[in-house]
C-alpha cells in the first residue's frame, strides 16, 4: 500500500490520529511494535497506551495490520464482472446491473433536488429573518 493509497481511504476530515492509525497500518506490524517501543522510551504511558490499543483492535496477535477485507472486495467484484459461460444468466445479470445503476443516478438526482429545496428554504427563512429585523429596526429608530 502506497502512501498516496492510505490516505485516499480516510474521509476529508480525518483526524492526525486517524492519518497516523491509516500510516501505520500501511507499514504493517513492525511498524506498530516500533512506535510502542519507542513510546515506553520516551514516554512509558504511551507505550502502554498503544500496547493497549494493540491489543483491544487485534492487531497484537493478528498476521497482519493491513485489511484484507479490501482486497476481498475487489475480487469479489471482478469475479462479479467475469462471464458465467450461462448467455441467460449474463444477460439478466447486465440488465439487473443497469436498471441499479439508473436508479441510482435517480436517486442522487433526488437527493441533489432535496439539498436545493432544503438550501432554498434556509436561504428564505434567513432572507425573512433579516427583513423582520430591519423592519424593527426602522421601527425603534422612528419610535
Amino acid at each position: 500500500m502506497t502512501t498516496a493509497t492510505y490516505q485516499t481511504e480516510l474521509p476529508a476530515n480525518a483526524g492526525w490520529l486517524s492519518r497516523s492509525e491509516a500510516w501505520l497500518d500501511s507499514k504493517g506490524k513492525g511498524a506498530w511494535i516500533a512506535a510502542m517501543v519507542l513510546g515506553f522510551i520516551f514516554f512509558w504511558p504511551v507505550g502502554l497506551a498503544l500496547l493497549a490499543y494493540m491489543i483491544w483492535s487485534k492487531r497484537m496477535f493478528s498476521k497482519s495490520c493491513r485489511h484484507h477485507a479490501r482486497h476481498d472486495a475487489r475480487r469479489q467484484a471482478w469475479a462479479a464482472m467475469k462471464p458465467s459461460g450461462n448467455m441467460a444468466f449474463d444477460a439478466y445479470k447486465a440488465e439487473t446491473l443497469r436498471r441499479l445503476e439508473n436508479e441510482q443516478e435517480a436517486f442522487e438526482a433526488f437527493l441533489g433536488r432535496l439539498r436545493e429545496a432544503k438550501d432554498k428554504a434556509e436561504f428564505d427563512q434567513f432572507m425573512d429573518d433579516r427583513e423582520k429585523r430591519a423592519k424593527e429596526e426602522r421601527v425603534q429608530e422612528d419610535a
